[in-house]
């Protein structure tokens, strides 16, 4: 894996407050799990910038090896790696996720 993919990977995650590596694309996932993480998101009302590992090789292996982390999708706030869809879905369960994107100054859709 060239330095080069992990760097442009955290300077993708620096870029936003809210990044999901997933397959696809958040209104066309190729994933189940992929749409789990970003239909959660949506629902929320919250703007996260999405990376397509299925158009980029390096960077769908890179990511793996950047968060020590096997599988996709993987999301990120406030630079910090959250987990997959499950963990994802349990912490939208508990209220986490949403305290969490508080606790970032992430904007939420009202009610949320």
């Amino acid at each position: 894996m060239s330095d080069n993919v992990i760097t442009r990977i955290g300077e993708i995650i620096a870029a936003d407050p809210v990044v999901l590596f997933m397959k696809g694309t958040p209104l066309a996932p190729q994933c189940g799990f992929s749409a789990t993480v970003a239909r959660i998101l949506m629902q929320l009302g919250v703007q996260f910038s999405s990376v397509n590992v299925l158009a980029e090789p390096e960077i769908r292996d890179g990511i793996k090896i950047y968060a020590d982390w096997p599988s996709i999708p993987q999301l990120y706030i406030g630079g910090e790696f959250i987990g997959g869809a499950d963990i994802v879905n349990d912490m939208t369960a508990t209220g986490e996720l949403v305290e969490m994107l508080k606790a970032n100054n992430v904007a939420l859709t009202e009610g949320a």
